[in-house]
């Protein structure tokens, strides 16, 4: 659906916000797809408190965090029940005491620990940014999370610049989250510009300003060469450490860690002097649609450790990001929506939607993701089913 139409929809979402029951996605258990149950609510009028307002949703997205927290082993997870879902965008229906920046009737996007996977949302106004008028609810929805941990581990831990190489794990977005599909590619697909004090990005093609490794199954390969990806690597047949050392006997200068576990210390024993290591997840903790004990096990015992001597002796730098411990950043976290905006505005980023499932199929979107099939963003919708 164009963004024009969306627009013009915003009036039947707003009268539509005083019918109900209204539907939600509720955590009821940890464990297999089964715990993530379709549940119904009363309609009430939306009453925000002061600096909050209520959003009817539209889209929201599916991020490896929730597929963690279904099996009991996301640290950010609140008590049960209770329904998940990190980000969306709808329409603002009701607006709270001492709410200037907002009315009725915005589209906005929607960032929050959790909450989002149902059809009315009440949240602080500073969990919310403006949609430029260009963009679809779908595309908002796909934004946030993604987009903002590849910004802010690219550039502000990262400081990615023309010259430097990447190892970027899961690169054609096995899960379409924390290894961020799309984002990396995008954002790579640029040059940075220092004379700002920050990372400015220019638009233009990656001929050699960044070379890119990127694991992925051998199936999305052209995918990743045709987004700025340099050499793709299929991680099943090949090591990708032989595979890098091969082309760059020097290793790279960043690694993407979302893997945890034996992989941390493989990445650290790849960067080059001056090289950084970025953890932003523990995917190796993820074997099937349960929790594995012996997985979880596994992954801690190999789990990386170094100490201040050690890294001061090699000349390498590691970094943890986890975008749920900054939600009291909120100059922040807006500071980097703005930028990533700004890109969009430019036509410079767009988020590729892998499928789009309506709540009643969320087992559906979860398997697409967690048996690896996605590219891209998966989302899950109030209304009807999407063509996929």
């Amino acid at each position: 659906m164009s963004a024009e139409r969306e627009v013009a929809e915003v009036a039947t979402v707003v009268a539509a916000a005083e019918a109900g029951p209204l539907r939600c996605l509720v955590l009821t258990g940890f464990g297999g797809y089964d715990k993530v149950k379709l549940q119904s609510r009363p309609a009430a009028p939306p009453a925000p408190g002061p600096g909050q307002l209520t959003v009817r949703v539209r889209a929201c997205g599916l991020n490896f965090a929730d597929i963690m927290a279904r099996q009991g082993i996301y640290d950010r997870t609140p008590p049960l029940p209770y329904t998940p879902g990190m980000e969306g965008a709808g329409v603002v229906v009701a607006v709270g005491e001492g709410v200037n920046d907002r009315k009725v009737g915005d589209r906005v996007m929607v960032l929050m620990r959790s909450g989002m996977w149902q059809e009315e949302v009440t949240v602080l106004s500073a969990q919310t940014f403006l949609m430029p008028e260009s963009m679809t609810f779908e595309e908002a929805a796909a934004l946030l999370v993604n987009y903002i941990t590849a910004y802010m581990v690219l550039f502000d831990f990262g400081n990615l610049r023309p010259g430097h190489s990447v190892l970027v794990h899961m690169a054609a977005g096995k899960n379409g989250d924390w290894w961020l599909g799309d984002s990396y590619p995008l954002l790579m697909k640029v040059s940075c510009c220092r004379g700002c004090g920050y990372s400015r990005l220019a638009a233009v093609p990656n001929s050699g300003e960044v070379t890119v490794f990127g694991t992925a199954s051998a199936s999305k390969h052209e995918i990743l060469k045709e987004n700025g990806v340099t050499h793709p690597i299929d991680y099943h047949t090949t090591d990708y450490v032989d595979e890098i050392k091969k082309i760059s006997p020097k290793g790279v200068d960043i690694v993407m860690d979302p893997l945890g576990g034996a992989d941390t210390a493989k990445g650290y024993n790849l960067l080059k002097p001056m090289g950084k290591l970025i953890s932003y997840g523990m995917a190796n903790l993820m074997t099937g649609p349960k929790r594995n004990l012996m997985a979880l096990a596994r992954t801690w015992w190999n789990q990386f450790s170094v100490s201040a001597l050690q890294l001061l002796q090699a000349n390498r730098a590691v970094c943890g990001f986890h975008l749920g411990y900054l939600d009291n950043e909120v100059e922040l976290v807006s500071g980097v929506v703005t930028r990533l905006l700004a890109l969009y505005n430019q036509g410079h980023i767009k988020p590729h939607i892998d499928s789009v499932w309506p709540f009643e199929k969320v087992v559906d979107a979860m398997k697409q993701m967690q048996e690896k099939k996605n590219v891209g963003k998966i989302l899950l919708v109030p209304g009807p089913e999407k063509e996929n």
